[in-house]
């Protein structure tokens, strides 16, 4: 790897590449100087991208930190002109309108299935992957976080369960909803859709949290294994 950072980026194996391990394994591996590597597209001569972004990365440390700085914290690095200071700047702003939004989910108490429908079918109908995750609740269905657990369909049932969890006991919960989306658009559960639901009750029945519901969100459509039954958005 390291001969690698004196290479354009374009040289380099394509599994080490940011862009296209972004899209082979998802942008949650990659670390941050990768994502910002990505947002700066190029770097300059004798400098790949990744190089420049790791020098912002050890300046700033956090994006956090980032967003809070001025366009003249940025003039010490050389190839980075307002454009690309800006493209960053704007992404970092999205990201925190993004989890301004997040925020308010959070805090939110859940009644009915239509409840979680409604909080998040906008964004878990519209994905072109499958995600599945947890929505962790108190003992007054107040929502305290989500947390994503696996990217596509679960290969391996128990390790989820295990993990799901140990999330649940991490965050003191005390009961959950899962919720995940078909990209193709029906939200029908399939046979492995019922063995895990089926299975993960039934663990968290022995840790004395409670299962509400699981929702499978298609396209115009979803699944509540609670009601056992599809229906239309609303």
């Amino acid at each position: 790897m390291i001969e690698n950072h004196f290479k354009s980026i374009k040289s380099w194996p394509e599994e080490d590449r940011p862009r296209e391990k972004l899209v082979k394994y998802g942008s949650h591996t990659l670390t941050d100087t990768e994502l910002l590597a990505i947002l700066l597209s190029s770097g300059t001569k004798g400098e790949s991208a990744v190089d420049l972004a790791r020098k912002i990365v050890l300046k700033f440390k956090t994006f956090q930190n980032m967003s809070h700085t001025d366009i003249r914290d940025w003039k010490e690095f050389k190839g980075l002109g307002k454009t690309k200071i800006t493209k960053i700047k704007a992404t970092l702003e999205i990201a925190r309108r993004f989890n301004a939004t997040e925020r308010k989910i959070e805090l939110t108490k859940v009644e009915f299935t239509e409840d979680v429908v409604k909080l998040f079918k906008a964004r878990m109908s519209n994905l072109k992957n499958e995600i599945f995750e947890i929505i962790l609740l108190n003992s007054k269905n107040t929502i305290t976080d989500t947390i994503e657990i696996s990217k596509g369909t679960p290969t391996g049932t128990n390790p989820i369960i295990r993990e799901i969890i140990s999330k649940a006991l991490q965050k003191y919960a005390s009961g959950i909803i899962c919720i995940h989306n078909h990209p193709s658009g029906d939200s029908t559960p399939t046979k492995e859709d019922e063995v895990f639901t089926k299975a993960l009750k039934e663990a968290l029945k022995l840790m004395n949290i409670k299962f509400l519901d699981h929702i499978i969100f298609g396209k115009i459509e979803y699944f509540s294994f609670d009601k056992c039954k599809r229906e239309n958005y609303v």
